[in-house]
């Protein structure tokens, strides 16, 4: 193995079941690469081998942690290996990762190598058991006597079992039970033309057990689908060869995927294979059919499906046992689905209805998928949280005692109704402090503008009081090459807040220092803006002064160069600016209220008024300490109080924020995979019409060339029948002409005999 975590006081131990019989390895060391090095080997012949590779029956390897102390067995995951892939000859070994890790941070695999091997064992037929003869009896007689059709199970409600044979001989008692463990690629098993339900459809598994219905609990996700694995069980009484007989008999059992009342999809399993004749294994050991089935849908809709590869087919995951009921009490270990490890839901078929009834359930803890969630949606969901609770911050406060407080600010909050309004008072916190933060800009240098600039340098921070615009004056020249020390750039604000408020701010809010060039003649020009990160400036190192009271104050200094990034275009750097932040931090502000004149309530552009807090307004007399009185303890553990309350607020604000972010999360990688397998499938189903269309396109092409071929010979035929046709006819032409000249020679010549015959017979006459 390799990936795996150091566990100590802990073993790794790998348990396989096929055929039956489950093995396990030795233990080892729960070490980052444990090393089994074990065997495991079953024995079968070729024929229950082709059985097992028609069934497509897996060879599942499960991996537990065993705890040495307490002897705790831990699942860690799981290896499913094809048996279908296993060759005689050896091939070489492959690394594996396990399924359902409960070790999410590690990708841990296991090698393993799996190899056929012909048994070489010589058998010595001296010491080979034989068969015993049949017993002459009344099992024999009842069993030659028994029509196989005929056999069918009869219910005992009373004592709550099936009779399967006639009562009088057939009297052990068995369980048979059915599990659905698990499904994948149903959606192949809905075309695009079938139209489900406008609600959200529920599918199920439907089968039929001794002449009981079982469903297993409706799902909603083809793609995904989530069930308990639920199994069935029936109390069966009778006898192992009459049992044989009417599994041989009654030997398919269909189970169906169903929507509503329609069948999606069935598949067979042939139970004659659990009872061999003559073979008493169920004697010792409950005898199982286990694997993936693949589901064939309906004749309706078989025509209007495409044949899938199978990888893509549609599978259901189920186990059949057979056992004696004295053998129940052993553990039987179904097949898990390939998802989330869950325990199995029991069901026990009721004599009485034939329904099922829940016996117990048994759900196992699975990690919440929170947990798992990427850095990255992390650190997007909580920036998303921090700013919502900094426009939540910006929000006019209600309360006196929220906020930062200063003398300088134009409509203060807190202020008694009692006052004038020319003399309005202001409230202050008693954990506030009183904070000095002082900001010089220094230089501007680097310029990377094309042209010569009058630089003036302008921002604003509402936090430290004001939202008035404070501006260095009077323009400074800076051009390319050159370093320019601004004048008056430095500025200073005195103002009370929380120091975890000011913590907040300046963590979340940068100061943003506007560039402007500025010119007589046309409108001032914003060439860029500079972000200065205020939050550097708490990291620096803390030293200590005394203030003018001589009490003891902190100082933190920060001096850094930034980039200023032009306002317009790809924001491409164009200049740098120097710059020195410093906070001094006072202590606690010992005036509890302020009055603010009307006079202070407008701030210069170069100064900022602060709360004066040199001397409290006291009445002459004899008073304790503020700080020791029994008010401010009070107040001050109310300002705590408030501090973590908004604390333990803004945590469930985070976490609510982070567990909507993490479901939209899952939903949207839920409908990706759906969209994923809808594509899938379409590409599969066009991959097939892609193929009949070839198909049908090649046929085409050999068609017309047999009919050009055809129409070739034809030419040919009627260009040989018109030259005969031609030929013959000038034959007949000839011996036409041939005949008529014969004639009129024959003519002649009769006329010249006539003639000779008539000069004879006048030279006759005449001689006469």
């Amino acid at each position: 193995g390799r990936y795996f975590p150091k566990r100590p006081k802990h073993v790794l131990v790998v348990e396989a079941k096929f055929d039956g019989e489950q093995l396990a390895t030795d233990p080892v060391e729960h070490t980052d690469q444990p090393e089994f090095a074990t065997e495991l080997a079953w024995e079968l012949d070729r024929k229950a081998l082709h059985q097992h590779r028609l069934q497509r029956t897996p060879i599942k390897l499960q991996c537990f942690a065993l705890d040495t102390v307490s002897s705790a067995k831990e699942n860690i995951g799981y290896i499913v290996l094809d048996l279908r892939a296993v060759q005689e000859k050896k091939q070489a070994p492959k690394w594996y990762p396990l399924l359902s890790n409960k070790y999410t941070k590690f990708k841990s695999e296991i090698q393993v190598g799996v190899v056929l091997e012909t048994d070489s064992k010589a058998l010595v037929d001296g010491f080979k058991a034989k068969e015993a003869p049949p017993r002459e009896g009344k099992l024999s007689t009842l069993l030659s006597g028994l029509d196989p059709k005929s056999i069918a199970p009869v219910l005992n409600e009373e004592e709550g079992y099936h009779q399967i044979g006639p009562a009088e001989h057939c009297r052990d008692y068995f369980v048979l039970s059915v599990t659905i463990v698990f499904a994948t690629q149903l959606e192949q098993l809905v075309p695009s033309t079938m139209k489900l339900p406008e609600r959200q459809p529920e599918f199920f598994f439907y089968y039929s057990l001794l002449g009981n219905d079982v469903t297993n609990e409706p799902f909603t996700d083809l793609i995904n689908p989530n069930f308990e694995p639920e199994r069935a069980s029936v109390r069966i009484r009778s006898t192992a060869d009459v049992l044989q007989v009417y599994l041989c008999a009654q030997s398919k059992l269909q189970i169906h995927l169903c929507c509503g009342d329609q069948s999606l999809g069935s598949t067979e399993i042939l139970l004659s294979g659990l009872l061999k004749k003559g073979n008493m294994e169920i004697d010792q050991h409950p005898v199982a059919i286990e694997g993936a089935f693949v589901l064939v849908p309906p004749n309706r809709t078989k025509q209007k499906l495409p044949q899938l590869p199978l990888d893509m087919a549609p599978t259901v995951g189920v186990s059949v046992i057979l056992q004696r009921e004295s053998l129940s009490a052993q553990p039987l270990i179904p097949l898990n689905a390939p998802t989330e490890p869950k325990e199995s839901q029991e069901k026990v078929l009721s004599p009485i209805s034939g329904r099922t009834e829940g016996l117990q359930q048994r759900s196992q803890n699975v990690p919440s998928q929170a947990d798992h969630s990427s850095s990255a949606e992390d650190e997007a969901t909580e920036s998303e949280v921090e700013s919502l609770k900094f426009e939540k911050g910006m929000k006019p406060k209600t309360k006196a005692d929220n906020g930062p407080v200063a003398a300088s600010q134009p409509n203060p909050v807190g202020a008694s109704s009692s006052e004038p309004v020319s003399a309005q008072k202001i409230v202050i916190p008693a954990a506030s402090h009183h904070f000095c933060f002082s900001i010089d800009l220094r230089s501007i240098r680097g310029l990377e503008v094309g042209f010569p600039i009058n630089c003036i340098l302008r921002y604003s921070y509402p936090f430290f009081g004001s939202a008035a615009p404070i501006m260095t004056s009077p323009p400074v020249e800076v051009r390319k090459n050159m370093e320019v020390f601004l004048p008056q750039s430095y500025c200073a604000f005195d103002f009370a807040t929380i120091p975890h408020q000011l913590q907040d701010t300046f963590f979340r809010l940068p100061l943003l220092v506007e560039l402007w060039h500025k010119d007589k003649t046309t409108k001032d020009l914003l060439l860029g803006v500079a972000r200065l990160q205020l939050s550097n400036v708490l990291a620096s190192e803390k030293t200590r002064f005394l203030g003018s009271n001589g009490e003891q104050c902190w100082r933190q200094t920060c001096n850094e160069t930034v980039s200023v990034t032009a306002a317009q275009g790809s924001g491409n750097r164009i200049a740098e600016l120097s710059y020195a932040i410093t906070l001094e931090d006072y202590g606690f502000v010992k005036m509890q209220e302020v009055l603010v004149s009307d006079s202070s309530q407008c701030v210069g552009a170069g100064q900022q008024r602060h709360v004066p807090h040199t001397q409290p307004h006291c009445a002459p007399g004899n008073h304790p300490e503020p700080r020791e009185t029994l008010e401010y303890k009070a107040a001050l553990e109310l300002e705590m109080w408030k501090e973590m309350q908004e604390d333990i607020f803004e945590n469930q604000l985070k976490k609510k924020e982070m567990a909507h972010m993490q479901a939209l999360a899952e939903e949207w990688k839920k409908r990706d995979r759906e969209r994923e397998a809808l594509v899938k499938k379409k590409v599969a189903e066009y991959t097939v019409l892609e193929e009949q269309l070839q198909k049908t396109l090649r046929d085409l092409d050999r068609r017309e060339r047999q009919l050009f071929s055809a129409e070739s010979e034809l030419q040919r035929v009627k260009k040989e029948l018109q030259a005969e046709h031609e030929r013959k006819l000038q034959e007949l032409h000839d011996s036409v002409r041939r005949a008529r000249e014969e004639c009129a020679h024959q003519v002649e010549l009769e006329r010249s005999k006539i003639k000779q015959l008539e000069e004879d017979k006048l030279r006759l006459q005449q001689q006469v």
